[in-house]
């Protein structure tokens, strides 16, 4: 990941995790997709470090009856669902997010999620998966 001339290393969870999509609040999986982050889901007062919403569920997972709320990506390493890393790695990410959004800059920016990473290798290897078709709609972005 590029932001500027910095770059920002893809966050994973590896690859000892089950690979689920979110479906209901309180399943405990992460959501996949694309979200917008606006200067109001930023949180500096977070229990976790930093956090910021990923404002899930988006109008995709809407329409499909997904359900869930304050799903964040944040700081101190333990997270039921959310996107958790180290208070440093948050740190960095965060002050990114706050002075693009700051001051109008840009209204927004986006996180992009997925399962695993999407490389041919991969999509075969969870070729059988029920959520394979889904899968590849976030490949193609």
């Amino acid at each position: 990941r590029v932001l500027g001339d910095k770059k920002i290393p893809a966050f994973s969870l590896g690859d000892t995790l089950a690979v689920n999509v979110k479906i209901k609040e309180g399943d405990r999986q992460a959501p996949e997709g694309f979200y917008s982050i606006s200067f109001n889901l930023l949180n500096p007062k977070s229990q976790y470090h930093l956090a910021f919403n990923t404002g899930y569920p988006n109008r995709y997972d809407r329409a499909n009856g997904r359900t869930g709320s304050n799903l964040m990506i944040h700081g101190a390493c333990s997270s039921a669902g959310c996107y958790s890393m180290t208070d440093e790695n948050i740190a960095e990410i965060y002050a990114f997010a706050r002075e693009a959004l700051r001051g109008g800059k840009q209204d927004a920016f986006q996180v992009q999620a997925f399962p695993f990473r999407m490389t041919p290798e991969n999509m075969a290897k969870h070729r059988n998966d029920p959520n394979f078709e889904f899968w590849k709609t976030l490949k193609e972005g």
